[in-house]
Formats: C-alpha cells, structure tokens, sequence
C-alpha cells in the first residue's frame, strides 16, 4: 500500500504552489473576494497565466477543450489554491469559465445555446437547488413544474442563489412528480434570466461577504426543449455534482486553508517574543501545533483516499460526507487556533484568517449541513447492515 502520490502528481502539486506562491498570494492585500466577482482585468490576467502553465478547464472533457482531470487530481490543485484568499471560494473562474457538470448532459441543440457559450466565456450559469424551506432537505422542494403541451410551467421560490446577479440562464431543479420526488420525481431545466415570470427578487448579505439571491418563478414557461437530461434525473444530476463539490472544496480545499494557517501560525510562533521567550517555546502554542499538524494530516489522508476510490468508479457518497464533515470541522479548529496565536492581529484583515473563518464557519451549513450528513450516512448504512 502506497501513502505517497505519484511523481506526475507532485510535480502537479509543485506547479501549482509556485502559481499560487507567485501570483495569488501578492494579490491579496489588493483583493479579497466579498460581495462582488474578481475585477476583469485581474481575473483575464491570471486566466493568461494558468493557462500558461496548462491549468486550463480542470473537469471538462476533452472533447470540448478541456483536460478532463480525474477527482484525485484536481483535489491536488484545490488543496493549493485554498492556501489563497484571492480566489472566491464558490465562483472559481481563474482556471476557465465555471462550468458546472450538469451542463454535459446537454443534448445537440443545448450545447449550442448553452454550454459552448459558457466554455467561450459568452454567457454565465447559476445553480438553482436550494429553497426557503428545503436546504439540506432539497428532496423536500416546493418548485413545481407542470407540463402544459410541448411547456412546462414553473412556480416557485429559491434561495441563496450564488451568482444569480451576473448569470445569464440558470439550472433550475424543480418537483415534477409529487410523489416519486428525489426516486425519479425532480427534473433539472435550463431557464434564460430575461424569460418572463424570472425576478431576482432580493440579495442577501451573508457574513462571508457574498450576497446569493433569492429567486422567485412565477408562472415561467419553459420549453421541454429546455428539459436538461432525463425528465425526472434532476436530483440524480444534482447529486453527482454535489458528491464531486464535497471532496473537491469543502475537502481539498479547506485542508489547503488549514495549511496556511499552520504555516503563518508557526512562523509567526517562531518570531514574536513574549515575557523574553518566542510564542513557539511555549507549551500551549505547541500543543496547538501538534493538534493542527495532526488533524490535517489526517483529513488530507481522508480526500485523498475518498477521491481515489471515486476515481476506481466505486460508490463513494457516504465517503464523500465524511470527507466534508471531517475537513471542514478540521479547518475551523486549526483557523480558530491561528487566530489566537496571533490575538488582536488575528482578527484584522491585513491576515487571511479572518476570511478563512467565516468562509469554513459557512461550509459546515451549505451544500448538506454536518449534522444532516451525519444522519444520512448512518442511515445508509445501518440501512445496509441490516439486508445483510
């Protein structure tokens, strides 16, 4: 059994830390990602030098331009790139335009109003799952969708919308069958911003800094045309995605966030004196230490082996919330522990710290909250002990 990853992925890994070293980490006193996207200059600047160094379109298949890259590798990249505050944590367009999988189940017709124009950098997509009162419960949506002819007619609201202000169509889930909901019963369609009954109805200011919308859908027509996938495969779409997001950013990348908040720690340990001693002789500043050098070590150990057998083809969802609940939880302690090292200083935005708390505090609630991971994953498998 080999802990080690390959010399192509250390080499992968080095590139990456030198990019992120040499052109990301300068630019955060210049730009810390809150309410609005990263200024174009910046983004196309740093666009030209990923793609220079061939980090280009990191999931996208090769058919369309991209590299294609398997779980395991691009978790490599995204534990790098959390070391960074400059690029934002959920709209991540440095290494190619956000392209959310879901969109390569584009038909012929789609993929030319849809997802070439994304791939050229002409239109932009939002996600739309989450609703007032279907979070981490998305099976329990309200969004309707009734086919009316060769239409579908959608009524309903969701919430915290990332992206939703600057997007040109949207990827709407919405309950087609009542009955069969998350079991073949949500269907995913594509829905352009300007058709009527869309209303970005309100932004909502989050102490990350990002303001998602809330979107209300009333009365909107759609084609079946617009139909994405399978009618009733929404959910399934979704998950897929979801699964991918889970090892990818709240894994790898909040270990690349825990990293750089061991590495300042330390340093910072090292050189600030205290009653005559540097923090780092200390008892208590090394046991904080320890627990982050341990904890990160073994969350990092978790993505890797989780994006691995995902990448074998093996069934890793209930992996996947493990990875999740374990790094983000891990983040938070070792960013805390950072934090009061460094005291008053901690809490200023002249560090990243800051900025790092509130974006892992946030995690632990989007996408499926912990608690509610959690008990999923004891279900399925207390569920499968006992067919055994």
């Amino acid at each position: 059994m080999d802990f080690h990853l390959s010399e192509e992925l250390e080499l992968l890994k080095e590139t990456v830390r030198r990019f992120v070293d040499e052109e990301l980490i300068p630019r955060e006193a210049e730009f810390h990602p809150e309410a609005d996207p990263m200024p174009e200059e910046m983004l196309r600047t740093l666009q030209e030098k990923a793609r220079s160094i061939d980090l280009w379109l990191l999931d996208v298949p090769k058919e369309y331009g991209g590299m294609d890259l398997d779980l395991l590798t691009r978790c490599v990249i995204f534990e790098e790139v959390g070391r960074t505050i400059v690029i934002p944590y959920r709209m991540n367009e440095v290494f190619g335009p956000e392209v959310r999988p879901p969109l390569f189940y584009c038909n012929d017709e789609q993929k030319e109003r849809y997802l070439y124009p994304v791939l050229k950098g002409e239109k932009r997509m939002c996600f739309a799952l989450t609703e007032p009162d279907a979070g981490s419960d998305p099976a329990g949506m309200q969004t309707r969708a009734v086919q009316d002819g060769d239409d579908y007619i959608i009524n309903g609201t969701k919430r915290f919308i990332s992206g939703a202000g600057y997007s040109d169509f949207i990827q709407v889930m919405a309950l087609t069958d009542a009955e069969k909901r998350a079991r073949g019963g949500i269907t995913s369609f594509l829905v352009d911003v300007d058709t009527p009954g869309v209303t970005l109805s309100r932004r909502q200011p989050t102490m990350m800094g990002d303001s998602p919308w809330e979107i209300v859908f009333e009365d909107v027509r759609v084609s079946e045309a617009n139909v994405l996938g399978n009618v009733g495969d929404g959910f399934k779409l979704a998950q897929e995605w979801l699964t991918d997001g889970r090892v990818r950013c709240h894994g790898a990348q909040s270990v690349g966030m825990a990293q750089r908040a061991l590495d300042l720690m330390m340093d910072y340990a090292l050189d600030r004196m205290t009653f005559g001693k540097p923090l780092a002789e200390r008892q208590a500043i090394q046991f904080m230490i320890a627990d982050s050098i341990m904890d990160i070590h073994q969350a990092r150990l978790m993505v890797y082996d989780c994006a691995w057998r995902h990448d074998q083809g093996e069934n890793v969802r209930n992996a996947s919330y493990g990875v999740k609940i374990v790094c983000t939880e891990m983040a938070g302690r070792v960013v805390d522990r950072a934090i009061q090292v460094f005291g008053g200083m901690g809490l200023t935005q002249e560090l990243p710290l800051e900025w790092m708390y509130r974006q892992l505090r946030s995690i632990r609630i989007t996408e499926g909250a912990t608690e509610v991971l959690r008990w999923r994953m004891a279900q399925n498998v207390l569920r499968n002990r006992s067919k055994n």
